[in-house]
C-alpha cells in the first residue's frame, strides 16, 4: 500500500505536526511505501526525498523537516483517485492519505474536502464533522441539543469588539451570567493557542484581545474547579457493519491530566516535560470510567465522527459533575500525547493503532463508493 503522510501546514500547530508525523511514520509497517508530503507555513506542498523517510525511521528522536524544491512541488487533480497527487509531472500513486495535521487547514474540514474532491481514502473525520468539531461553539450546541452536559458558556463574535457600547453591554451580561474566573479561548484554534484564564474585567479584556488574534469568534466559559479527563475513540459512527472490527466505534481507557501549570496550556502540553502528569487509567471508580467511555462514544456519534478523536472532559471537584469540554479529531501523536497512550493502555499498541486507522479509512472509502452520485 502506498501511503501519503502529509504534515506541517498553515497552522499555529505546525511544529507539533512535524513531531506527530515523525512518530506516525515510524509506526507504519515497513511493508508499505510511505510518501512524505510537507506543507510549509505559507501553504505550499512539496514531496520529500526518500532519504528523509529513511532518516526518520533510523532515529527515534528525529523530527521531520520540509525541503522546498520547486521541481517537487505537489499539485492535485480532482477525481483522479490514485493519480490525484502529482509532482514533477508524475503521479505519486497514492492509495490512502494519513494527514498528520493539527488545527487550522488540518482538522477543520478544508483539507478533508480536498481529499473528497480528489477521490482518495484518508484517515480521520469527514469534511463535515471535521468542520463542525473545529468550531467549539457549534460542537457545544450539538451536544446540548443531544442532552449531553457542557460547561456554561457564551460566544463573542468580532463585531462585538468593534462597537464599544455593544462590547460593554456584552461584558456586563457575561459577568452576570458566568462570574469570575472565566476561561477565554478562540472557537477554532487548537493546542490552547490564544487561551487564557481571566480573574477580573481587566484580565478578561486582555484575554479577549489575545483570543481574537487567532479567530473571529471567541468562547468564554465559566471556570470550574476541574479535573481534566480524556478518552480516545476510534471507528465509523455512521455506517459501521455489526461484524466489522475495523469500523466498530470503540472508546479506550480514559486518562487524566494533572497539570503543574495554571491550566493545561500550550507550554504544558508540548514544551515542559514536567508540565503535567498523565494518569492512565484516570483515578476514578470503574463505574465512573465506564460513564466517561459511554459519554465519549455518545459525543463522538452525535457528531458523525469517523476514524479517530480524543474526547476531553471536565469533572467538577466540588459537585463531581461530568462535563464535555471539546473533541479533537486529529489529536497529537507525539511521544507524550494522550491519544496513543490511552489506546496502548487498552492493549492497542502504536503500530496496530496506525494500521487500524489506515484500514478504517480504506473501508469507509470503499463503502462510500457504493453510493449513487448521479442518475
Amino acid at each position: 500500500m502506498n501511503i501519503a503522510v502529509i504534515y506541517g501546514g498553515r497552522s499555529g500547530e505546525h511544529e507539533i505536526s512535524l513531531i506527530s508525523a515523525s512518530a506516525i511514520v515510524r509506526g507504519m509497517s515497513k511493508e508499505n511505501k510511505v510518501v512524505l508530503i510537507g506543507i510549509t507555513k505559507a501553504g505550499k506542498w512539496y514531496v520529500q526525498e526518500d532519504s528523509e523517510y529513511q532518516r526518520i525511521c533510523a532515529d527515534e528522536k528525529a523530527i521531520l523537516t520540509i525541503k522546498e524544491d520547486e521541481a517537487k512541488a505537489v499539485s492535485l487533480i480532482p477525481g483522479a483517485k490514485k493519480d490525484a497527487f502529482v509532482a514533477g509531472g508524475k503521479s505519486l500513486n497514492i492509495d490512502v492519505v494519513f494527514p498528520a495535521l493539527h488545527g487550522t487547514y488540518g482538522e477543520d474540514g478544508t483539507i478533508q474536502g480536498l481529499f473528497e474532491m480528489a477521490d482518495v481514502p484518508y484517515v480521520g473525520c469527514t469534511h463535515i464533522s471535521s468542520a463542525i468539531t473545529m468550531d467549539k461553539e457549534k460542537t457545544k450546541m450539538i451536544w446540548q441539543a443531544a442532552g449531553l452536559p457542557v460547561v456554561p458558556y457564551v460566544c463573542m463574535k468580532r463585531f462585538v469588539m468593534l462597537d464599544s457600547v455593544v462590547y460593554d453591554d456584552f461584558i456586563e451580561a457575561t459577568e452576570k451570567e458566568l462570574g469570575y474566573p472565566m476561561f477565554v479561548k478562540p472557537c477554532c484554534a487548537g493546542s490552547s493557542n490564544g487561551a487564557s484564564k481571566a480573574n477580573n474585567k481587566k484580565e478578561l479584556n486582555f484575554a479577549l484581545m489575545e483570543a481574537f488574534q487567532w479567530d473571529d469568534k471567541v468562547l468564554i466559559e465559566k471556570s470550574i474547579n476541574a479535573r481534566e479527563v480524556e478518552c480516545s475513540v476510534t471507528g465509523n459512527s455512521v455506517t459501521y457493519p455489526a461484524d466489522s472490527d475495523v469500523e466498530e466505534v470503540v472508546a479506550y481507557i480514559p486518562g487524566e491530566i494533572a497539570p503543574s501549570h495554571t491550566f493545561y496550556d500550550f507550554d504544558a502540553k508540548y514544551n515542559d516535560p514536567d508540565g503535567a502528569k498523565l494518569l492512565i487509567p484516570a483515578e476514578l471508580t470503574e463505574n465512573d470510567l465506564e460513564k466517561i467511555r459511554k459519554t465519549a462514544c455518545a459525543a463522538y456519534k452525535v457528531l458523525d465522527a469517523t476514524g479517530l478523536s480524543r474526547v476531553d472532559f471536565f469533572i467538577d471537584r466540588d459537585s463531581k459533575e461530568v462535563y464535555l469540554n471539546e473533541i479533537n479529531t486529529l489529536p497529537g501523536f507525539t511521544p507524550i500525547s494522550m491519544f496513543p497512550k490511552m489506546c496502548d493502555a487498552a492493549g492497542l499498541k502504536f503500530p496496530e493503532l496506525i494500521q487500524l486507522l489506515l484500514d478504517e479509512a480504506v473501508a469507509r472509502y470503499n463503502a462510500k463508493q457504493q453510493l449513487s452520485t448521479s442518475r
